[in-house]
């Protein structure tokens, strides 16, 4: 009868061990790769349904660092969303979205941010509210310059008025720097004091509230021209995924 020696079994023991570890890191790897797979389409499917997004809206989602642990945690430590073109509120654009400490069993979000950009066109139905005699608009970083009529003196005189666009409180915030009245360059106290009403509506910073363009969790945090494009800052409230109020197409004060 045979035996095996001491030192035989002492000779196999590390190979044992190394066997036993790289399954184990096969198994972690494998689990990794299904968490990858199934984690971003779920979220995805939860955005759409929330945000009542077309079921085929192209929507990419990243979860940075490696999964498993975050699942095992219970939280994610980040989730990035974004779509090359997505319409919320009846406005269109591209958008980014970076959402922090996200539930795995649902819950509040820690915080989450994001950009949207969005073109000439879409800027200018943002301006719909505004006093501004809009007839026409074109975005040159970092201002925008809107062309139209104003009436003065019983004659319809162009007019045509550049801003640089920000945002305070939630709403959007157009600054004027320059304006040309029937073609000559004007200064802006001059003209504010000599044609009264018409003169402050096209000289003064004006505030549009958009709140009744996007959810009512959703703020607009800032806004910048880049190019031919407009850039907002967006933040959204941690509870827009346990309060369906917060889903809900915000309000404006009436005037």
């Amino acid at each position: 009868m045979s035996t095996i020696s001491p030192r035989s079994r002492r000779a196999r023991w590390p190979w044992v061990v190394l066997v036993i570890v790289l399954v184990l890191a096969a198994l972690v790897v494998a689990s990794e790769f299904v968490a990858r797979a199934i984690v971003p389409n779920t979220v995805r499917s939860l955005v759409i349904s929330n945000l009542d997004l077309p079921a085929d809206q192209q929507l990419d989602v990243e979860v940075p660092g490696v999964m498993l642990p975050q699942l095992i945690s219970g939280t994610l430590d980040e989730v990035e969303l974004s779509s090359d073109e997505v319409t919320i509120g009846g406005i269109t654009g591209s958008a980014h979205v970076r959402a922090t400490d996200v539930p795995v069993a649902g819950g509040a979000l820690g915080a989450a941010e994001g950009t949207v950009s969005i073109d000439q066109d879409e800027f200018g139905s943002l301006l719909a509210a505004s006093q501004l005699p809009i007839t026409r608009i074109a975005l040159a970083a970092p201002n925008a310059t809107v062309e139209g009529e104003v009436e003065l003196f019983g004659r319809r005189i162009p007019v045509g008025l550049t801003v640089t666009p920000g945002a305070e409180q939630g709403d959007l915030l157009l600054t004027p720097v320059s304006l040309m009245l029937n073609g000559m360059q004007m200064d802006l106290d001059a003209v504010s004091g000599m044609i009264g009403a018409v003169g402050e509506q096209v000289t003064k910073p004006q505030r549009i509230c958009i709140a009744d363009r996007l959810p009512a969790g959703i703020a607009l945090t800032g806004l910048r021209i880049e190019g031919t494009r407009a850039v907002a800052d967006i933040s959204a409230d941690g509870r827009i995924s346990i309060d369906p109020a917060l889903l809900e197409t915000g309000t404006c004060p009436r005037s």
